[in-house]
């Protein structure tokens, strides 16, 4: 039988304590999750490097969330 929400009566804490449940589920990930592959964080690094060189190749989050709610 699988874990759900009602199995696990997760449906019967408080937000409040959902809330603390996932927190505590995320930390738990980060402690036993596999490290992002090597070709991963060296494609960040390129992108971070890249992005540093020219900074006016890149625009602000607003601007960008701005861009795509417009009216076409």
């Amino acid at each position: 039988m699988s874990l759900t929400v009602e199995r696990a009566e997760i449906d019967k804490l408080t937000v409040e304590e959902r809330l603390e449940l996932i927190g505590q589920i995320w930390d738990s990930l980060s402690e036993t999750a596999p490290m992002a592959p090597e070709w991963h964080l060296a494609e960040v690094q390129r992108r971070r490097t890249a992005a540093l060189a020219d900074p006016d190749a890149s625009m602000p989050w607003a601007e960008v969330k701005a861009r795509l709610v417009e009216p076409v």
